[in-house]
């Protein structure tokens, strides 16, 4: 703009020049030789303290007598004595300037929990227990039901419901199921999640008496239980599944039916659509090969409905893992 009004000046003249382009001159002489201003002096607050003040107030914070009080406990303390050094926010600003606004009590600290990493290569190896509340009959009455289920076979090998949560309950279940499926105890791991019973200090105790191994899972981490999980949506997603249990009574029956479909009726997705019961029983192995002569007969009566080869029945995963590593960690071992 400004050289533009330059040039025509020099054929036209300046006022013809500002005209032809629609500029007042004083904005031309402005942009050609703009005034310097000079910033004017920012005047401090006068309700800012003196660095003399700033410093005695960092003196009084740092002496033997208030090196490990709080703020607001020196400023109580000094003004019950008569003495008013700033408010407490000002104090705190300035600890703040001068690096010193953490926390001055010790605080607690936890080792960071390590993933649980469980494999199993057959039934009565690692278990995975919970317990999920159930409504009964009336607002506020709830029924505990807990879970033992072996992640090998995905069987129920213990359960009960009951109208209370106890560690001596968990305890009573783990023993008979223990002692009903015959595991060695020292070959087990029960892993649980970090619930009042599951951490109690009883069960941990009755399991090391027992010799069984335990587990926990990470604090907010549900993946780390996700057979139990699995299992309670499987429950709680059936349609016949109630709204409410109208007793103790009615609750147990219900299980009872449920637990004998589960066990020997639902064809598991993980289980290579075998049962439990057939996997826990050492079943599966026959069952895939009677499945495979069945699909080969299939195959010669119309081959044509199949893709390049015979179909073969799903099978069974002979590792299962809570947490499975990954390759890398597994190449790195321990």
């Amino acid at each position: 703009m400004v050289e533009g009004v330059g040039e025509l000046t020099e054929i036209i003249g300046l006022v013809a020049a500002c005209e032809c382009l629609g500029i007042a001159r004083s904005s031309y002489y402005y942009l050609v030789d703009p005034p310097v201003r000079e910033p004017k002096p920012k005047r401090p607050s006068p309700r800012r303290l003196s660095d003399a003040e700033r410093e005695h107030i960092l003196e009084v914070c740092h002496s033997e007598r208030f090196c490990d009080v709080s703020v607001r406990e020196i400023y109580a303390t000094l003004l019950d004595e008569g003495i008013y050094l700033a408010s407490v926010p000002t104090i705190y600003r300035i600890l703040a300037e001068a690096g010193e606004t953490r926390e001055r009590r010790r605080q607690a600290t936890h080792p960071a929990r390590v993933k649980p990493e469980l494999l199993a290569t057959g039934p009565g190896q690692v278990w995975s227990w919970d317990i999920s509340k159930l409504k009964g009959p009336t607002k506020g009455i709830y029924y505990q039901l807990y879970v033992i289920i072996d992640i090998y076979s995905r069987s129920i090998v213990g359960w009960r419901i009951e109208d209370h949560e106890s560690s001596d309950l968990a305890q009573e279940l783990m023993g008979e199921a223990i002692a009903r499926e015959e595991v060695d105890p020292n070959q087990l791991t029960i892993h649980a999640d970090n619930g009042a019973s599951m951490a109690s200090h009883s069960v941990a105790e009755f399991l090391a008496n027992l010799g069984v191994q335990k587990s926990h899972s990470r604090p907010h981490t549900s993946n780390d239980n996700p057979f139990s999980e699995a299992q309670f949506k499987t429950l709680k997603y059936r349609g016949d599944f109630p709204e409410r249990f109208g007793s103790l009574e009615e609750a147990r029956s219900f299980f009872q039916r449920f637990f004998t479909w589960y066990q020997y009726e639902h064809h598991h997705a993980g289980l290579g659509l075998m049962t439990p019961a057939d996997v826990h029983e050492g079943y599966a192995e026959v069952i895939t090969e009677r499945r495979a002569e069945v699909l080969r007969d299939a195959y010669e009566v119309h081959p044509e409905r199949f893709v390049r080869k015979i179909p073969t029945p799903p099978t069974l995963n002979n590792e299962v893992w809570i947490n499975r590593p990954s390759e890398e960690e597994m190449k790195e071992g321990p």
